[in-house]
């Protein structure tokens, strides 16, 4: 599948999964779909390391990718719930313990 061992959590990617999980149109991505350039500010992290945390959720199968030059990024619900529980990116993305979900949703 991938090569890539999550043996602590890994804070940037669950930054980059989760504002790609909660990416709604009112964020200003067209149909849910962001560069990784417009995400990278979302999250305040250096663009490179966003591109390095996309590959590693396109590998892990939870997100897709369209485009060239841009690609645009887009979180995939439907493989993310076929998931194995045991993955862990997938418990990455499911451990909401230290979530502010304020950042994502509007009360």
């Amino acid at each position: 599948m991938y090569d890539y061992e999550l043996e602590t959590e890994d804070k940037d990617l669950k930054k980059v999964g989760l504002e790609l999980m909660f990416m709604t149109p009112e964020k200003g991505a067209a149909d849910n779909w962001v560069t990784a350039v417009e995400l990278a500010k979302m999250v305040e992290l250096p663009v490179d390391i966003v591109k390095k945390k996309l590959v590693i959720l396109k590998d892990a199968g939870v997100v897709r990718v369209k485009g060239i030059n841009p690609k645009y990024w887009k979180f995939d619900d439907y493989s993310f719930q076929r998931m194995d529980e045991d993955d862990d990116v997938y418990k990455l993305l499911c451990s909401f313990d230290d979530v502010d979900f304020d950042r994502y949703f509007a009360y």
